[in-house]
């Protein structure tokens, strides 16, 4: 199987790690722990994570900075401003270009989201970016595809 590197924003990640049912996400990371597939994430998800968990899920707080530990492999730079100010023509939700940028820079091809009104149900956005924008169940199907 080729490996695999997916770019998880933060609502993919907070599932992942909050999720008690399983789920595409929490699967996902697992399969990064045991180093199958490559996770990437930024500097502002990983401020994201902790913030949304400390506020939401407190109890997770110190679990999230397990897997965030354990399960990237690489956790890249924010764009600069002159950046982001540069594309913010590629969505219409100005707060969440960076993340999108920060993807496209990390070279990854693959965006992670669970933020389907601001990422997905624009296709514009995936053509612009020139990136892959699923869920984490399409990524683990797509996965799944490559290792028949």
């Amino acid at each position: 199987m080729p490996k695999v590197e997916l770019f998880f924003d933060s609502s993919a990640l907070i599932a992942g790690i909050a999720s008690k049912t399983g789920g595409a996400a929490q699967t996902l990371l697992r399969l990064a722990e045991i180093k199958k597939i490559d996770i990437i994430v930024s500097e502002q998800v990983v401020a994201e994570v902790e913030r949304n968990l400390a506020h939401k899920f407190p109890q997770a707080l110190p679990f999230g900075r397990e897997i965030i530990r354990t399960c990237m492999a690489k956790i890249v730079r924010d764009p600069t401003l002159e950046d982001v100010k540069e594309h913010l023509d590629w969505m219409s939700h100005a707060a969440d270009v960076p993340i999108l940028l920060a993807a496209v820079q990390a070279g990854v091809g693959h965006l992670v989201t669970l933020n389907t009104r601001h990422f997905i149900d624009d296709p514009g956005v995936a053509q612009r970016s020139g990136l892959i924008i699923s869920t984490p169940g399409d990524a683990l199907v797509k996965i799944r595809e490559l290792v028949k």
